[in-house]
């Protein structure tokens, strides 16, 4: 899937002046950007002035490859933010991004030729939404910038030296929402939990993160849990049988092969009335019970305005610290699965509950 935007948006009051003023509206700008970048005492609204300003300048078109792993509706909202982002930014500075998107069908060695593919066009930055296609672009370049969203932890992805300082050309927004709190909302909706069913990809390092979290939490809650991993979707349905017979919670990270075979998962879980506590929204409106989610379009939105800031503002992915979503975390509940397995409604009060049909 291939798809081109392009934000062009240039104010006629822009265009009257450079025609006016020919060479010399060039030698303005530029003074004005160097006055903007050594005043370190400069106001929000003239820092916005000088991104303006320096963008103008260039008058540049920005070329951005964008990898998707695979089409799901959290990767979907990553890369709407992302996008919509730079246009936001780039809105009346007389500069242009175009964007290149290619969707991997969750295949590694599609992540790998759509990276490369990019690097041969000499793209100006490339985005990798999830864990895979970050991976695939960073052993593509060590050069080109790589912004990354969809990702839980870039260190255990081995793409980075630390998350406080990258160290190499990658930066981007992580997607870990707070397991801590998310075995907490497990205990709150599910309060005779006795053993808990971890669910997870194996081939996905990124779930194993989170599966040790949960682990950490389920442990200090005193709640027996045991791990039931996939290597694929072509195991999850013999693998969530085997848990259900000797678990009577399940608990799902934010995982990619999973949220994309929540059906499977649901097909299983809700005749034996199971409840799934899963990681992320979308997966809880497939086939889940309950879920305390980050906004994924908001880890996008930051994802590009930081793409923004390498590409226009010169700054070094290298130093950039990852950034993490803090806003828009609600706890929430799927009514349908509550009704199909015959669930306690009182458990969800002050819960958000999922509309469905969407």
């Amino acid at each position: 899937m291939k798809k081109k935007l392009i934000a062009v948006l240039l104010s006629s009051a822009m265009v009257c002046m450079a025609t006016a003023c020919g060479h010399t509206a060039s030698g303005s700008a530029g003074t004005s950007a160097t006055k903007a970048a050594v005043s370190e005492s400069s106001t929000a609204a003239e820092t916005s002035a000088s991104d303006t300003a320096t963008a103008s300048a260039s008058g540049k078109t920005y070329h951005i490859g964008i990898i998707q792993q695979l089409e799901h509706p959290a990767l979907d909202k990553a890369t709407e933010g992302f996008e919509a982002a730079l246009n936001d930014k780039f809105k009346g500075t007389g500069s242009t991004v175009e964007f290149d998107l290619e969707n991997a069908q969750g295949e590694q060695s599609n992540c790998t030729l759509i990276a490369n593919n990019f690097v041969s066009a000499g793209d100006d930055l490339i985005m990798a939404n999830a864990t895979s296609a970050l991976i695939a672009a960073a052993q593509a370049t060590g050069d080109i910038p790589i912004v990354g969203t969809s990702i839980t932890d870039y260190v255990t992805a081995g793409v980075i030296d630390s998350n406080e300082a990258p160290g190499k050309n990658v930066t981007g927004a992580s997607d870990l929402a707070p397991v801590d709190q998310q075995i907490a909302l497990l205990q709150k909706v599910v309060p005779d939990a006795s053993q808990v069913a971890i669910l997870y990809c194996s081939a996905e390092p990124n779930s194993l993160f989170q599966a040790k979290l949960a682990e950490k939490y389920l442990d200090q809650a005193g709640i027996k849990w045991k791990e039931y991993t996939a290597a694929d979707s072509n195991e999850i349905q013999a693998v969530v049988t085997n848990a259900i017979a000797e678990c009577n919670c399940v608990y799902i990270p934010t995982d990619n092969t999973m949220a994309n075979n929540m059906e499977i998962v649901k097909n299983i879980t809700v005749p034996a009335k199971i409840p799934v506590i899963c990681g992320e929204e979308n997966m809880c409106k497939t086939g889940g019970l309950a879920t305390l989610s980050i906004s994924y379009y908001d880890m996008g939105y930051a994802a590009g305005e930081m793409a923004y800031d390498i590409l226009v503002n010169g700054k070094n992915p290298a130093t950039m610290p990852i950034q993490y979503v803090s806003n828009n975390i609600t706890p929430e509940y799927n009514p349908d699965i509550a009704k199909a397995i015959g669930w306690n409604m009182d458990v969800f009060k002050d819960m958000t509950a999922l509309d469905t049909s969407k």
